[in-house]
């Protein structure tokens, strides 16, 4: 099942509550569920606080949450008791679990999470995709200030590299590598562009491309996805908990300009038929996402 949505805490904290009680706080409700304690050193070797300071936000953590902590007088320090309830979004699991990894992969420093002391994991390594620091830059820069960027450009259908002058509006990643949504003055359309295959850039430009005309990222389909029909009702059940469907199926939003990759990644991109042992999952509703999945096909 999916996890319920956290308390909003806007509606218990007191107004002119400040960003950094408020970050405190979330820190004091997020070791309190997973780690099930929590004590003033914690917060003083975190944020670099005075133990007054510490003891100031534990009780205001308890003013807010009187059911969720308790003080062990042996261990001396507050721990979550069996009514425990996070009120906050970032105490949620999937923010947590995003954390482990990170910080296991050295995308984010340990000292920096909240978490204090992590269960060992691991993960299916995939190459590290390359990414230049100076592109990056130079993207964000030019979708920020709305201007186009020109470049060198190496695409999949020539050796030689090309000039390309690109008016980028976001940034996406489609579960392995990063691209830039751009609108390509060459072509004189929106497309992805693969941030690795961007071999140098040569100077920025002014630009008058529109993103509202972009209509394959402006564009949000729903798929609808459900058990292959052919498998037994036990695994059906399996997959319906894995996903957290509901009546046998579940909504998964999907722009346009992600659906091949989304599909690619689920094992859905083919019309085909699946076989239930290999692809356990179905697009529900295939009919009417098809000619979306034509029209990219068509651009390519």
């Amino acid at each position: 099942m999916q996890e319920k949505p956290t308390t909003d805490l806007d509606l218990i904290v007191p107004k002119g509550t400040t960003w950094g009680l408020e970050r405190r706080l979330q820190f004091i409700d997020f070791r309190l569920r997973w780690e099930r304690r929590i004590n003033r050193i914690d917060l003083t070797e975190y944020f670099g606080l005075s133990i007054p300071q510490a003891s100031l936000d534990i009780a205001k953590y308890t003013e807010l949450a009187p059911t969720n902590l308790a003080y062990d007088k042996s261990s001396k320090t507050y721990v979550a008791t069996q009514d425990f309830r996070a009120l906050y979004q970032s105490s949620a699991a999937r923010r947590y679990l995003s954390e482990l990894l990170a910080t296991k992969t050295g995308i984010m420093e340990p000292a920096t999470s909240f978490i204090g002391s992590p269960p060992e994991i691991d993960w299916a390594p995939s190459p590290w995709r390359t990414i230049n620091e100076q592109t990056v830059e130079a993207l964000v820069k030019a979708i920020r200030e709305k201007v186009a960027v020109r470049v060198s450009y190496q695409s999949m259908t020539s050796l030689d590299e090309s000039e390309r002058l690109l008016s980028p509006h976001a940034l996406g990643n489609d579960g392995f590598r990063w691209h830039v949504r751009a609108y390509c003055h060459k072509r004189q359309r929106f497309s992805d562009f693969v941030l690795a295959r961007i071999l140098n850039i040569v100077g920025f430009e002014s630009s008058d491309a529109d993103p509202s005309m972009d209509s394959q990222w402006q564009t949000v389909l729903t798929l609808v996805l459900a058990p292959h029909p052919d498998l037994p009702p036990a695994k059906k059940r399996v997959l319906e908990l894995d996903y957290g469907m509901e009546e046998g199926q579940v909504l998964l939003p999907c722009r346009q300009a992600f659906l091949y990759y989304t599909l690619r990644r689920l094992g859905l991109q083919t019309n085909e038929a699946p076989d239930p042992l290999a692809q356990q999952i179905t697009l529900k509703n295939r009919a009417a996402i098809q000619p979306y999945i034509d029209a990219l096909t068509a651009q390519t």
